[in-house]
């Protein structure tokens, strides 16, 4: 890899550094809030904030997406899919 190559990834919002919180624990503490099955998980950063978008679909049916912040590991959002 060359420097700048080197360069990008350190300072990209995707580097691993830049967060306390892991996909693993980023989903067990969606599943504490809606217990289910994660459907779909994924790092995003929005408005400046680092988090993991976690759908689950729960026994009954209903789709939640819950946004756990990739630092802190609070629920940013909550809602009804």
């Amino acid at each position: 890899m060359t420097n700048i190559q080197n360069d990008y990834w350190e300072n990209h919002w995707q580097n691993p550094k830049y967060r306390n919180i892991s996909f693993d624990q980023a989903i067990t503490i969606a599943k504490t809030r809606v217990p289910g099955e994660v459907v779909k998980a994924e790092l995003d950063y929005d408005d400046g904030v680092l988090l993991y978008e976690i759908d689950i679909r729960t026994d009954e049916g209903l789709k939640y997406e819950i946004k756990v912040d990739a630092v802190t590991g609070q629920i940013t959002k909550l809602k009804l899919d």
